[in-house]
């Protein structure tokens, strides 16, 4: 029996497969945070380096658990101008990975950070960290 077959059958009777691995969630909204303006207005695009950066974090899993790496991607040349990987999903994850993106880039004024709106991004302490190379923090 092909495994197309199966497929249709599957789902002909309702049954799904079953994954071992467990699923992880790394965007958990605070419902008490006000959200902020988009700035980029989900257009990413970028005339020129260091005007719109972008931050997320994602998972990996190992034998020994999940790795979080968080990147801070510059737009315009889709290159990662700063990381940082923990075993956790704090806020200092965050800061660690904009922190090496303004040393290694070292913007002007004006930069847009655009992340999702997921709590462990630590948006106040992020803002901080814009707030003192002068970026736009969204």
């Amino acid at each position: 029996m092909g495994r197309k077959r199966v497929a249709r059958l599957m789902r002909a009777t309702g049954l799904v497969g079953v994954s071992r691995r467990k699923g992880c969630r790394t965007t958990i909204a605070d419902k008490r945070a006000t959200a902020a303006s988009d700035l980029v207005k989900r257009h990413f695009a970028a005339a020129e380096p260091n005007r719109v950066w972008t931050a997320d974090i994602t998972y990996v899993p190992t034998w020994e658990g999940f790795v979080y790496p968080a990147v801070v991607l510059d737009v315009f040349s889709r290159r990662i101008v700063g990381w940082a990987m923990a075993e956790h999903m704090r806020t200092e994850l965050v800061t660690d990975a904009l922190a090496m993106a303004l040393h290694q880039r070292r913007p002007e004024a004006g930069v847009i950070h655009h992340s999702d709106k997921g709590s462990q991004l630590g948006f106040k302490e992020s803002l901080q960290h814009c707030l003192s190379a002068s970026i736009d923090a969204r």
